[in-house]
């Protein structure tokens, strides 16, 4: 994990051009709210946002924020499954810390470095480095197996931080317009047992 994706190391909009501000998915809402989906759309981002941050809060141990591997999360646009042994009490408790934490202004909660968009990104890049360097190096053998290399190294060093930039401005966003409905025990679309974390929308 890097420190540019640990809440407990600053602010990753600090010094930003952008800056979330609480009404701004209401305002589009009641500007746009004719678009169909639109509403789903904002909702499951920042239910994403809250996501992250649940499974942040409960990796916290005495020692700061340390990502928890046995945790992890799948959000939809009604709440979000959380997998990993944990106490019912406590997921409840890390929820409400959480939304807390967001509207105090740590926003980086939101961030994960295990997020799938990560992964998204990182394969997308690899796909299109393959591709560019099979189409502009010479076809011998060694060259395209070279420009394979090349493609997945860049990829993977340009990927932990595009990732971030990815959740920044597209999959995830501050839940401002969330609060908690009903957790319950239950099983995902496939199978695997999960906590569901039920959340409402509420005009900010």
């Amino acid at each position: 994990m890097t420190n540019s994706v640990n809440p407990a190391t600053g602010n990753l909009w600090d010094l930003d051009w952008y800056r979330p501000q609480h009404q701004q998915d209401s305002d589009t809402l009641e500007q746009l709210g004719f678009i169909p989906g639109l509403k789903e759309i904002l909702m499951l981002r920042q239910v994403h946002g809250l996501e992250h941050g649940t499974v942040w809060v409960l990796s916290e141990t005495r020692h700061g924020l340390q990502d928890n591997e046995n945790l992890g999360g799948l959000s939809t646009p009604n709440g979000f499954y959380l997998y990993g042994e944990v106490n019912h009490l406590d997921l409840q408790k890390a929820v409400t810390k959480a939304l807390q934490r967001f509207r105090a202004g740590v926003w980086n909660l939101a961030v994960h470095p295990r997020c799938g968009t990560n992964m998204s990104v990182n394969m997308l890049l690899i796909t299109s480095f393959a591709l560019g360097t099979h189409f502009l190096l010479p076809k011998g053998p060694i060259e395209q197996a070279l420009g394979l290399l090349l493609a997945t190294s860049t990829a993977s060093q340009l990927s932990p931080d595009l990732g971030i930039l990815a959740q920044k401005y597209l999959t995830t966003a501050i839940p401002f317009n969330l609060e908690l409905g009903q957790i319950a025990r239950t099983r995902d679309f496939s199978g695997h047992p999960a906590y569901f974390v039920e959340l409402a929308w509420r005009d900010s």
